[in-house]
């Protein structure tokens, strides 16, 4: 006779549904809940009542595994063949404790597993599947606890139908997260970490509206944070995200446990990227037409950006979009060893930093307007890409093929000649190439 598992429950209401809130042990997860494929429900589109697990599995594994401050959402679970077996509770009240204890039995109860039922995870499959694999790797895991929902499912047409739209609504009403919010709230992932300290900490970025974090900040606690753009009249450098995709680029050489987004850095690796991290910034900031210098000399950082009448005179630097892109050629150059870090500073420094200047024309269309040269930027991908194309060739070309496909990338999308010579690039080849 198959032994018994008796777990603490309420029983609760909503709409037409019954369900059981209850706690669970990893262990008794991974020995009494499965999957609905296992139990006939997902062999094809007729009876399918949940999307296959995925992928990803292998990363919760490790999270699991690997991270003390690992935490778990709660799984919903259905019961195979109807309501699950569910036996009501009074909890004994005396008069010490009488008043204390008074409706708090309201619903209160166990689910029986002893092997006559079957569980299989209704949503949660991916970290049904993860605690599955985790507890046979470390048994000590199955320890530890999940939130578990149990809800009824009748293996019918009717049974089906009311299963899937359950699983439906659940997931096209969930809301994850914004990449932004990522951001501002993740504790594990390094670069999000030093991010919110440089912000904090750095005394250039954690001015008011030199990194615009916040879009919109409503007055009854309404936060929305800020998008990849800065507003035509926006003040600020740059943003929240870009800042973090920059910081990422310039992550090259750092402990490997920085690119780790699931578990934490030590707290000395940490301290010693954001030391490193701040340093690029700064130096960067510095090589890209001395941007702080000029962000701080301007009463109104608004008109570095974008001169009033004169767009194209604008400081490139100035623009998410060209962070972005030469942040990436950074990394590209840095890693292919084609250049040092002193080096490449340098080169950059010699750049023009005007919008209309190139390579930075390649994202930018300007249109005459009687006396004044107004602009604006061109978002589609392929500029972005002619952009770091072309800073690849203006900073260290490594062949004259890749020169001939970055013009052609900007003749492609600017229907123009780019206005310098593939032979001047040439010049920067290495010497072989260059004769």
């Amino acid at each position: 006779m198959p032994s018994k598992t008796f777990v603490p429950a309420f029983e609760a209401k909503v709409g037409n549904w019954t369900y059981y809130s209850c706690l669970m042990s990893y262990a008794a997860v991974a020995r009494e809940i499965n999957f609905a494929h296992d139990l006939g429900g997902n062999q094809d589109l007729g009876t399918m009542i949940q999307r296959g697990v995925g992928a990803r599995t292998a990363e919760i594994t490790n999270y699991l595994l690997t991270n003390e401050n690992r935490f778990l959402g709660a799984i919903i679970v259905a019961a195979w063949g109807g309501a699950p077996e569910y036996i009501p509770l009074e909890m004994e009240k005396t008069s010490e404790n009488g008043d204390v204890l008074s409706g708090m039995d309201r619903n209160f109860g166990v689910l029986t597993f002893d092997g006559t039922h079957q569980f299989f995870a209704l949503d949660g499959q991916h970290r049904l599947k993860a605690i599955k694999d985790a507890v046979k790797r470390d048994p000590e895991l199955g320890r530890e606890d999940i939130s578990v929902i149990v809800v009824p499912h009748f293996d019918n047409e009717a049974g089906r139908r009311r299963t899937r739209r359950l699983f439906t609504n659940i997931n096209r009403n969930a809301v994850k997260t914004t990449a932004q919010e990522n951001i501002a709230l993740d504790e594990d992932d390094g670069f999000a970490i030093l991010t919110r300290r440089l912000l904090d900490d750095h005394d250039f970025l954690r001015r008011d509206g030199v990194v615009q974090v916040f879009s919109k900040v409503g007055t009854d606690g309404e936060l929305k944070l800020a998008t990849r753009q800065v507003g035509v009249t926006g003040t600020a450098w740059t943003t929240i995200g870009v800042l973090y995709d920059v910081l990422m680029d310039l992550g090259f050489g750092l402990h490997d446990s920085m690119n780790k987004t699931s578990q934490r850095a030590a707290d000395d690796v940490l301290d010693e990227s954001y030391e490193i991290l701040a340093g690029r910034i700064d130096e960067l900031l510095e090589a890209c037409g001395k941007m702080r210098e000029r962000y701080e000399a301007h009463a109104a950082p608004k008109d570095l950006r974008a001169p009033k009448g004169r767009d194209g005179e604008g400081h490139s630097f100035m623009r998410p979009a060209v962070q972005v892109q030469v942040a990436r050629a950074v990394r590209h150059i840095i890693e292919q060893r084609l250049l040092d870090w002193p080096q490449l500073l340098a080169r950059l420094s010699e750049l023009e930093w005007r919008m209309s200047a190139a390579p930075f024309s390649a994202v930018w269309q300007e249109t005459p307007d009687g006396a004044s040269r107004k602009g604006k930027m061109i978002p589609a991908k392929d500029n972005n890409q002619a952009l770091y194309e072309l800073l690849l060739v203006h900073l260290a070309p490594n062949s004259r093929a890749q020169i001939d496909r970055a013009l052609r990338a900007y003749r492609t999308v600017k229907n123009d000649r780019y206005p310098v010579t593939a032979d001047e690039l040439a010049k920067r080849l290495p010497a072989p190439e260059a004769s």
